[in-house]
């Protein structure tokens, strides 16, 4: 998946959602769990003080509190248990102090001697630590005996341990980070297959650009998504309508050379039986009106063939002939070609240009070296991108090769090739013209057995 790909995007905004979202709502279940946790806790504080309150100062005849008749919770009576209660007078003259047994001889702070204000209930909280120096949550409640006003105030108090309740709410914030963790991970490989699974039409296209690219298709087939399959039909009618122009292109352009070309034959003809001067002068330049006429309808022919898609030429079966036919041709001279093409080199384009490529180059080279002559068909890795995708061929031999003055006037672009003397680059000037036309290159340098080195550069099939 690269980085600048319409998968990559998708899956990115789709996983950050996820990372952003999950973070907050396990935020807000976290402290809406604790505050009803720390609230159901405060409340079984607020009734034990109140059953206490109610149990050890109900009885207005008594003139001191009375230690509860009920226990209420067990571990009041186990030392530093961490639940504990204190009856407290206010005043001078008020009675004695009661404590649980779990609270020994240690005494609770007064929330009322800190100055906390009540809460509506008439109750006040604070947090403080205890005996051994454990948190505790602590609830306050002012009565008087019996319940009457003019009896001694008492302040009682009572306190829980509130590690309990850090306890209780850090297990629960590990279970729902464990929880949500796994639900990010398992939304992300969801958005992952997600993405691949509603992307996979789009790899069935390339799959089928690929195969119209290189041949084996002529149009775009398959069944594809409802949202897809305007495409589809666009690019099968964009191949159609493709396909023929070159045909009506080539029609027009062979009727266009028969056109010319006869008038031409007549001309000549008439102008030969003319024995003055004048004749001879219309024969030559009607002679070179033809090669001019065959020279550019042959451009026209080639341009139209490059326009193709799904042109698709194998490399070695066109080198094998022109390797044989140009030995058979310089056998005098004894030159040898060397041939070094693996067998899965293809061109993107028509096997005519490319013999006629591969032809002139050759042609050239054995015409000037001296005993060899060496072709190398590079082929580019199978894991690049069709449109990247490249066929560097070399031509090199070990003649007198171009000095560099010629190399720069037979590679520069728009020479005419009626300006080009015999045996000065006639046809590397061809070959330059049609290798521009595919969008290749095509450089000339020395060879490194002296003579000239043509590395041209195509479209790989």
């Amino acid at each position: 998946m690269r980085f600048n790909s319409l998968a990559f995007r998708l899956f990115a905004t789709a996983a950050a959602w996820t990372l952003l979202v999950l973070p907050i709502a396990g935020f807000i279940i976290y402290r809406l769990y604790r505050d009803d946790v720390q609230t159901s806790f405060d409340g079984q504080l607020l009734k034990l003080v109140n059953a206490i309150t109610v149990d050890s100062m109900g009885s207005s005849g008594d003139a001191q509190p009375l230690p509860p008749s009920n226990l209420y919770e067990p571990l009041f009576e186990v030392t530093h248990s961490g639940w504990y209660w204190q009856i407290l007078p206010l005043t001078p003259r008020g009675g004695r102090k009661l404590v649980s047994p779990s609270l020994a001889t240690w005494s609770l702070p007064s929330p009322a001697a800190k100055s906390i204000e009540p809460d509506p209930s008439g109750a006040r909280w604070m947090n403080a630590k205890g005996p051994k120096g454990e948190p505790l949550r602590l609830v306050e409640v002012i009565d008087t005996l019996g319940h009457e006003p003019g009896k001694p105030s008492y302040s009682i108090v009572v306190a829980g341990p509130q590690d309990w309740l850090d306890h209780l709410v850090a297990n629960f914030r590990y279970r729902l980070t464990t929880a949500l963790a796994l639900a990010g991970l398992g939304l992300v490989a969801v958005t992952l297959f997600q993405v691949r699974f509603g992307l996979l039409p789009l790899r069935q296209i390339e799959r089928g650009l690929a195969g119209i690219r290189s041949g084996t298709a002529t149009t775009l087939e398959g069944d594809l998504p409802a949202e897809i399959e305007p495409l589809q039909s666009e690019l099968n009618a964009l191949i159609r309508s493709n396909q023929a122009i070159v045909d009506r292109a080539r029609t027009q352009v062979g009727n266009l050379a028969h056109a010319l070309k006869t008038p031409l034959a007549v001309i000549a003809n008439e102008a030969r039986t003319d024995k003055t001067g004048i004749g001879d002068k219309i024969v030559e330049q009607a002679e070179i009106m033809k090669q001019s006429v065959t020279r550019y309808l042959d451009r026209a022919r080639m341009a139209a063939r490059v326009g193709v898609i799904g042109r698709v030429t194998p490399t070695a079966p066109v080198i094998e002939p022109l390797v044989r036919t140009l030995q058979r041709i310089h056998q005098e001279k004894g030159v040898v070609i060397k041939v070094d093409c693996p067998a899965e080199a293809r061109f993107s384009g028509e096997k005519q240009d490319l013999e006629e490529m591969l032809g002139n180059l050759l042609d050239n080279a054995c015409k000037w070296a001296k005993r060899e002559v060496e072709l190398t068909v590079e082929v580019p890795p199978s894991t690049s991108r069709a449109k990247n995708r490249r066929l560097a061929i070399t031509v090199a031999d070990d003649g007198p090769g171009l000095s560099e003055e010629e190399r720069a006037r037979i590679g520069k672009r728009g020479l005419r090739l009626d300006e080009t003397k015999p045996g000065s680059g006639l046809g590397l000037s061809i070959v330059l013209e049609l290798a521009h036309s595919y969008g290749g290159t095509c450089e000339l340098e020395r060879a490194p057995q002296g003579g000239l080195a043509v590395h041209l550069n195509l479209p790989a099939g």
